[in-house]
């Protein structure tokens, strides 16, 4: 068995110091270790220095200082190890949900939607604050601290301006340029001179910035800038009004040409639902976009301002209106007034009757993850369509009939 002199202590304790390891405490477990270790496993006429080197390679992978930093950590720290593994699950869950959420939102897959709003919560709300916390505390640096939060700011803003820009949610373009605006004049002229300025990063500094740079031209390129509403003129509004007062008066002349015909009263009774469904969405959409519930020649010369966003962020914001849209959908689909229609069709040989068909895009969307391509008023003429073509069909069923 080998005896530890103290001189070789004393040795072993300035060699640990040499080494980068501080912590007084830390010194002298690390130096009651390696001398348990030397004396149990060296020979009594050993190589004392050798046997160290070896022995203390043991100790760490790269530097002896690993282990005070790992210390400090656990002791500032205690669940760090927890932290770590969260961010790694979380971050997993989040890009295997971005993969497949991508994949079902491409094939039109039920689900897409709920994929990708928890993988983009995910990442905002666990991956990036639990990701912040570990870093600022293995730095001592203010100005690493503050490129960390800077870009940990900047990617909760952008992953949750993303998020709003799928699901066509108000504000999504202004956080979209916020965020922009901070990696671009913020987080990249920190970073670039902060490290320009050391020899050893100052090549990579360069040329990581001008792939940030790059990055963010590229993302500033897909930022619509056009303004959110515009003024609708008098034109429009007394095109409009005129298309309403017609609507009406040929749906006044169609009922009562119906009559007292309780056959064609009970087969025109869901087109009779179709239009009181498009004339209450209707009133819904001008009434949330510019307060007035119809438009009449009463609102020209004043000074009615409309969006030019989409009519999902409406719909997304309005259950009620959701579930009448669902329910119209649903009435003007593969329904019994074709059946009937073709039925007649075929009793009269006649072949003037058209298959119904209503050509609004606004009855082509996900009910539970709502994308509708089109503005406010886009919608209102689409529901106008509707209504038009539910009057046709009952032309066609008055024509048949007789």
């Amino acid at each position: 068995m080998y005896r530890i002199s103290d001189q070789q202590i004393d040795y072993i304790l300035n060699d640990i110091g040499a080494r980068g390891v501080e912590m007084e405490s830390l010194q002298q477990n690390l130096l009651d270790h390696i001398c348990c270790v030397i004396e149990n496993n060296l020979e009594a006429n050993g190589d004392f220095e050798s046997f160290y080197k070896k022995t203390i390679q043991t100790f760490y992978k790269d530097a002896l200082w690993e282990i005070e930093e790992e210390t400090i950590l656990l002791l500032t720290f205690k669940n760090y190890y927890t932290m770590k593994k969260i961010i790694i699950i979380s971050g997993t869950l989040s890009v295997a949900g971005f993969i497949a959420g991508s994949i079902f939102k491409i094939l039109h897959w039920p689900g897409a939607s709920v994929i990708l709003l928890l993988s983009m919560l995910n990442i905002s709300l666990i991956f990036l604050p639990l990701l912040f916390i570990l870093k600022t505390r293995e730095v001592s640096a203010m100005k690493d601290k503050l490129m960390i939060a800077i870009g940990t700011i900047f990617g909760i803003l952008f992953s949750i301006s993303s998020l709003f820009k799928i699901f066509h949610w108000p504000g999504a373009n202004l956080m979209w340029l916020f965020a922009l605006g901070i990696l671009m004049f913020v987080f990249i002229p920190i970073y670039f001179f902060s490290g320009i300025r050391t020899p050893e990063t100052k090549v990579n500094t360069i040329i990581t910035s001008i792939i940030l740079i790059s990055a963010g031209g590229m993302l500033f390129t897909l930022t619509s800038l056009k303004p959110q509403t515009r003024l609708l003129d008098n034109t429009e509004i007394e095109y409009l009004a005129n298309d309403e007062k017609m609507l009406k008066i040929e749906t006044e002349n169609i009922y009562k040409s119906i009559g007292k015909d309780t056959i064609l009263n009970h087969r025109v009774k869901q087109i009779k639902e179709i239009n009181e469904l498009c004339n209450e969405l209707k009133s819904d959409l001008l009434n949330y976009e510019i307060g007035y519930k119809k438009i009449t020649p009463d609102l020209k010369g004043k000074k009615i301002m409309i969006s030019v966003g989409l009519a999902s962020n409406f719909f997304q914001g309005n259950k009620e209106a959701l579930k009448k849209l669902h329910v119209l959908s649903n009435l003007v689909g593969e329904n019994s007034i074709k059946c009937y229609i073709e039925k007649l069709r075929l009793t009269k040989k006649e072949s003037i009757a058209k298959n119904i068909h209503f050509k609004s895009s606004i009855l082509f969307y996900e009910y539970y993850s709502f994308h509708y391509d089109n503005t406010i008023l886009g919608a209102y003429k689409d529901l106008c369509e509707i209504q038009l073509d539910a009057m046709e069909e009952v032309n066609d069923l008055i024509e048949l009939k007789n």
